[in-house]
């Protein structure tokens, strides 16, 4: 069976520096095994050339060289369920404590209840740690310690508790000796899991002085370079949520700073409201009669609404797995109001096709933009697709490189009229919140 061993279990955190969890591991005074277990639960459900899995598998076998060639150990590689990944990890091996850092999302809840569960039958410790959040749970919250369901009070209360933390870094280096001696754990290839490499990459992160200065300017207008596109880094936790929020406050930057805030209140409005997955906020707005027409549904996932700017969102979605988010809030406006088709559809495509897709940010946003969230748009909000061209796409240069057909007898014509989508929409939603 082997010497005594804790386990260190990777899971949203693909790195080996500034990691809370990890670092607890190595201080601790056994030898760390580290591991990750491609879920089954999960991955069953997802396409077999996922981007976001290779992305994933791609890390890992990084992180492994690492340790391979630094600390001659390496990182044991699992596929299945957890708890029959722990059982077979039990009866192999001496283990004393497992460490790993906290998810906070309903699946990911309910996993570590099972394996804390498992855990204590054997008399072995279960040890988590916060780590891909500033402030979790019920560390921002109203004064009679109800959760905020309005951003701006959050925000404001997150500042001040801000202000009054000094951010840990969780460097591993000085621990690093405490590796398992053994570089020759369990790998796996991606066919192994049931995938193939994906055509799909994940693009590095820019976090750059130049670019947190010209945020504000330039993050509104999907045809420059002037979003970080960070999302995929953060949901995976190749970069530390720390050193990002470190940047911005370093550069001054409150506008990049608050996008990081939001994150993280949608981020407790999950873990307080899980209902919200399946359920609107707003109970009145479950009562819109839907028309969810499946022939226009496919039309806007193809992007050919006849509306060039919600068009191009939805074709760069498809073909690179990621949308600005300005035009996210106007494909969305567009599904549920034009169309009025469920947010929960556009969720879910939204789930299967973004590279950052993150469960809090993107119910949370989607349920704003139907009008049903916590601090939404009001119902009577609804975005002109055609003016928004005006205001962040007036060249068309976004348009041109992602509808090349544009203006062309080849491009379809307007699936709807917007004046006639908008009628209709304020008409449904007003029977909806006004009935009792």
């Amino acid at each position: 069976m082997g010497k005594e061993v804790n386990i260190f279990w990777f899971r949203r955190d693909l790195r080996l520096d500034d990691n809370a969890g990890l670092k607890a591991a190595l201080r601790d005074d056994l030898p760390v095994l580290p591991i990750f277990i491609f879920d089954s639960e999960i991955l069953d459900k997802l396409p077999e050339d996922d981007a976001r899995v290779s992305f994933i598998y791609d890390n890992l076998q990084e992180m492994r060289d690492q340790l391979q060639n630094e600390n001659d150990s390496s990182i044991g590689m699992y596929h299945g369920t957890p708890k029959e990944i722990f059982k077979e990890l039990i009866k192999d091996h001496q283990v004393k404590k497992v460490f790993t850092n906290r998810d906070y999302e309903p699946y990911a809840k309910d996993r570590d209840e099972e394996i804390k569960e498992l855990l204590e039958e054997n008399d072995i410790e279960f040890h988590d740690f916060k780590d891909q959040v500033i402030f979790e749970k019920d560390e921002v919250v109203k004064q009679d310690g109800d959760p905020y369901v309005v951003y701006t009070p959050y925000k404001n209360t997150w500042m001040d508790k801000f202000r009054e933390t000094d951010l840990d870094f969780h460097y591993t280096a000085r621990y690093s000796d405490n590796y398992i001696k053994n570089s020759r754990l369990p790998n796996l290839s991606l066919s192994d899991i049931g995938f193939k490499k994906s055509s799909i990459k994940v693009p590095d992160y820019q976090v750059t002085p130049g670019l947190i200065k010209d945020y504000e300017d330039k993050r509104d207008y999907p045809a420059e370079e002037g979003t970080s596109r960070l999302g995929p880094h953060l949901r995976f936790g190749t970069v530390s949520v720390r050193q990002m929020v470190r940047e911005a406050d370093k550069q001054k930057n409150k506008t990049f700073l608050q996008e990081l805030v939001w994150r993280e209140f949608f981020m407790q409005i999950l873990y307080h409201y899980p209902e919200t997955v399946t359920d609107a906020f707003k109970k009145k707005y479950d009562r819109i009669d839907w028309r969810n027409n499946k022939d226009e549904f496919e039309l806007w996932k193809k992007g050919e609404t006849g509306f060039p700017l919600v068009d191009a969102g939805m074709r760069q979605l498809n073909k690179s797995g990621y949308m600005h988010n300005r035009i996210r809030m106007l494909v969305a406006s567009f599904l549920c109001k034009h169309l009025l088709i469920d947010w929960r559809w556009g969720e879910a495509y939204f789930a299967e096709k973004l590279l950052d897709y993150e469960m809090s940010s993107n119910v949370e946003n989607w349920q704003w933009a139907a009008g049903s969230g916590v601090d939404a748009a009001p119902y009577f909000r609804i975005f002109n697709p055609t003016t928004q061209i005006d205001k962040f796409d007036e060249n068309q240069e976004y348009i041109k490189e992602w509808v090349p057909e544009y203006g062309t007898d080849d491009y379809p014509e307007k699936m709807v009229d917007h004046k006639e989508a908008r009628e209709r929409a304020l008409k449904t939603y007003k029977e909806a919140v006004s009935s009792n």
